[in-house]
């Protein structure tokens, strides 16, 4: 099985990278935490992805392959989410009853940042059509080449425990344990330049 084609990706190629994250995070815990209803989850996650880490398209830091069935949006630093317009989105579609324990959430999740310069990967993902071939580990080793020339650390949420050991692989560090309520774990990881 060969690697597959992976490109910076231009105008054309927002929506579609966009439609791997939602397809992506399909089963995903926190992701269904959040939107446990398919319709919900549907109609709210690529909102969430452009707001939460849209600033990748504006900034040449998010990658695709060619065929889309990965997709990971890095911000650079000192480039971070759109706070406000990731608040409107989870208002206007969480449920009020977890939004709280969401809110805390995300409050744990700037207390593990760096702080100093780093590159953040808010989402990264692969179509389940495509999972096992190789388009996770592809998309991580082709961002963190440029952590690397830069000498720049790397730091990411992992939402999912599955996906801990791929970013293990790659050189992150386990640094801490985010759950509030009923939350589902958030599993901070940093990686130093090599």
């Amino acid at each position: 099985m060969s690697a597959p084609t992976l490109k910076t990706t231009n105008s054309s190629d927002e929506v579609p990278a966009i439609d791997t994250i939602v397809l992506a995070f399909a089963a995903d815990p926190v992701a269904r935490w959040c939107w446990p209803e398919s319709h919900s989850y549907i109609s709210s996650m690529a909102s969430f992805t452009r707001a939460f880490g849209g600033g990748a398209f504006l900034h040449n830091s998010a990658y695709c392959s060619d065929d889309y069935g990965g997709a990971a949006l890095w911000l650079p630093p000192n480039v971070h989410p759109e706070d406000e317009a990731v608040v409107e989105v989870l208002e206007r579609t969480v449920d009020v009853s977890i939004r709280g324990d969401l809110f805390e959430v995300f409050d744990q999740m700037a207390r593990y940042h760096p702080g100093e310069p780093h590159w953040y990967l808010p989402l990264i993902g692969v179509d389940p059509a495509h999972q096992g071939k190789g388009y996770g580990a592809a998309l991580m080793a082709h961002a963190l080449q440029q952590c690397d020339r830069d000498h720049t650390p790397a730091y990411l949420e992992s939402t999912n425990p599955r996906n801990v050991s791929l970013y293990q692989r790659h050189g992150f560090e386990v640094i801490g344990r985010i759950q509030v309520g009923g939350s589902p774990p958030l599993t901070p990881m940093l990686r130093q330049p090599r």
